[in-house]
């Protein structure tokens, strides 16, 4: 039996076939047609008018900080779980990452201890320069809470959608709220195009000047001319074509995953001590990855037992995010709350959710979770 992958990437014949146009083309370099298109594809699912495909998802975090100004000696509002690109980004601009808990109910930014944060920052006369949003496995925040309390303090939000390409809140599309949105099409996503990602925006000004410094900030010229520091961010017009034919079938990937997820519910259904956070009654999640938490004490064993156990077995299987504030490279950085994501990443555990799991090899999943413990029926 071949090894089992948490969430590996589903190409098949569309994706080669535009691959191949693109490399007979000689369109090579990030520049040409399906560059273009990519990003005329991304702004009709996400609903955003503007945007600019990226060499990754953390290069749109990283200019998003940039065009909004921030800098050294200011702090950026984090969710504490979230991965380190989230954080990695603002430390890219010299600015400070300050993590905030997450909400018991979505795992996202806690509305409320953002409230308070500002609340208290208002009083002292510094507010933060962003607030940054994670749409965290697939589920969107709540953002009608978040843009309340961001519009009334008047801090930006940059909403971090790279887990959620395809979700929705309130009827509106992940990546199309606050003042930019990052979207990632890293392999293990749900869409993918070997690496990439895109920033999209209302504000086409913002995203003109992010193609600009995305292409090392070349100036009209007709040799090369340059008055500020610009990055290698662009994506490739070869995986470009690999990104729209991911897009074509994206909605058939989320399909399947949620068919898998309704597997492993129903599986584990009457397994004391595996749980799931229930679905949002606000949207749509996307179901990138099944997550599961296990109460040790109930189940019998705890979630680094059945880790271990899958992986005696060739599956993969992964904790949820270690929290920012407990990472080396952060642990002296501010941070409000921290006890909720303390518990999720003790406790939870990401299954295998790939789009092309057969039921066989899911089954197998199942069955040994529930063999790893001494299970109590409800």
């Amino acid at each position: 039996m071949t090894r089992i992958f948490l969430s590996p990437p589903d190409v098949g014949p569309t994706e080669r076939r535009l691959l191949l146009e693109a490399f007979d083309s000689n369109w090579i370099a990030p520049v040409g047609p399906f560059v273009d298109q990519f990003e005329q594809e991304i702004s009709a699912l996400v609903g955003v008018e503007h945007v600019a495909a990226l060499s990754s998802g953390t290069a749109g975090l990283h200019l998003a900080l940039h065009l909004l100004g921030i800098g050294p000696g200011d702090d950026v509002l984090v969710p504490t779980l979230t991965f380190v690109a989230t954080a990695n980004a603002v430390t890219y601009t010299g600015a400070t990452p300050v993590f905030i808990d997450a909400d018991p109910g979505s795992w996202c930014l806690d509305p409320e201890l953002v409230r308070a944060d500002l609340e208290r920052r208002a009083a002292e006369g510094r507010l933060p320069g962003a607030i940054v949003t994670v749409d965290l496995y697939g589920r969107c925040a709540d953002y009608r809470a978040i843009t309340a309390i961001s519009d009334r303090f008047g801090v930006p939000v940059i909403e971090d959608a790279a887990e959620a390409l395809g979700a929705s809140y309130r009827d509106r599309p992940a990546g199309s709220f606050g003042r930019m949105g990052v979207l990632s099409f890293n392999g293990n996503k749900i869409a993918t195009s070997g690496g990439g990602g895109a920033l999209v925006s209302t504000d086409g000004d913002l995203i003109e000047r992010a193609r600009h410094l995305a292409t090392q900030a070349r100036d009209e010229a007709p040799h090369y001319e340059h008055t500020q520091v610009g990055y290698n961010y662009r994506l490739s017009n070869l995986l470009a074509a690999v990104g729209i034919g991911q897009l074509q079938g994206l909605g058939e990937r989320i399909e399947r995953r949620r068919a898998l997820e309704e597997r492993y519910r129903a599986g584990f259904d009457g397994v004391d001590g595996i749980s799931f956070l229930p679905p949002p009654t606000d949207g749509a999640v996307n179901h990138w990855i099944t997550v599961v938490t296990v109460d040790p004490d109930r189940f019998g064993a705890s979630s680094e037992d059945i880790r271990h156990a899958l992986e005696a077995e060739d599956i993969e299987s992964r904790p949820v995010w270690k929290p920012m504030h407990l990472q080396p490279l952060f642990r002296d950085h501010p941070v409000s709350g921290g006890t909720v994501a303390e518990h999720v990443f003790a406790t939870g555990l990401c299954l295998p959710s790939g789009s092309q799991l057969s039921a066989d090899d899911q089954q197998r999943v199942i069955d040994i979770v529930r063999a790893s413990g001494p299970p109590r029926t409800r």
